[in-house]
């Protein structure tokens, strides 16, 4: 059982997470500055962050506007494979980016849910529901207000879970893999794009409030993420670590970095300890005929 210093420390992460992102959502992309980036863009344009990780020009063409906020650390749509007709769920959904781009690939006979406990981010994107459908003749989003430790959706519900620099925001992440191992269908996949460490951040980074909105405070072990995501029951765990990534496209100069930054050993830098990482995964059990999907867990594979 949780002691309540463990429950009141984890409700006060989320309520910094909240507000944080409370503010992205109000001002349309960054932190604390005027670049478009909180889990690390440089200083142009979110669309091309998004292009540099992989999105098409016909994928971000059809989203609505204000619907890409520069908040990706990878591409979990691309790690997922998305077939027509399959239901989706995103973990921490933001203001739809992924809803939407999910939504175009599973089509009209497909489902694109995202879940969010950011009230502000959760408006944002059902606002943008309207633009969705009209650009793309599609009506199969829908968002839901809620925490990922706490997922408001049915066991075995979904075919894929995907997710976009969130899991790292989260007081509790084993439980977060549970919820995610929980809503699958069997033979169901994991598609997460996040933030993970190489080695241990400083104490100072650690402890940083500025740190956890910057998706940085709150990751864990490369490691780690393998073994919580094992013991929540996921199989066929694959792992691809990107350290370029964080060189390449955090914006450093955006202030909210830049406290970040200050705090680090000298002569070290971020890479030397954060990695953009994807993670894939699978719930055991049986696969649909027809469904490209092999036959996962049990004697014979």
């Amino acid at each position: 059982m949780k002691s309540s210093k463990t429950v009141n420390d984890s409700e006060s992460v989320r309520q910094k997470v909240r507000e944080g992102y409370g503010k992205i959502a109000a001002s349309g992309g960054s932190c604390c500055g005027t670049a478009p980036t909180c889990c690390g863009s440089t200083p142009v344009a979110s669309e091309d962050l998004a292009k540099h990780i992989g999105y098409s020009t016909e994928e971000l063409a059809a989203l609505p506007e204000g619907a890409n906020m520069g908040l990706s650390c990878g591409n979990p749509n691309a790690l997922a494979a998305l077939r027509a007709g399959e239901v989706v769920l995103d973990v921490g959904a933001g203001g739809g980016f992924d809803v939407f781009i999910a939504g175009q690939k599973v089509g009209a006979t497909g489902r694109a849910i995202g879940v969010d406990m950011t009230a502000e981010m959760l408006a944002k994107a059902r606002q943008n529901v309207a633009a969705y459908r009209e650009r793309t003749g599609l009506n199969n989003v829908e968002f839901r207000l809620g925490e990922i430790e706490h997922l408001p959706l049915a066991d075995a519900s979904v075919d894929v879970v995907i997710s976009n620099c969130v899991i790292n925001l989260s007081p509790d992440k084993p439980q977060v893999w549970r919820e995610i191992a929980r809503v699958l269908k069997p033979g169901g996949r994991v598609a997460v794009s996040d933030l993970a460490l190489l080695k241990p951040l400083p104490p100072a980074v650690a402890k940083s409030a500025e740190a956890l909105i910057g998706c940085v405070a709150g990751a864990v072990l490369v490691q780690e993420t393998v073994r919580m995501a094992k013991e929540a029951g996921l199989v066929d765990i694959v792992t691809q670590s990107k350290s370029a990534y964080i060189d390449g496209i955090v914006d450093w100069q955006d202030p909210l970095y830049q406290k970040i930054v200050a705090l680090l050993p000298a002569g070290t830098k971020p890479s030397d300890y954060i990695t953009s990482l994807d993670i894939r995964a699978a719930k055991a059990g049986w696969a649909p005929p027809g469904s490209g999907l092999p036959r996962r867990g049990g004697c014979c594979g």
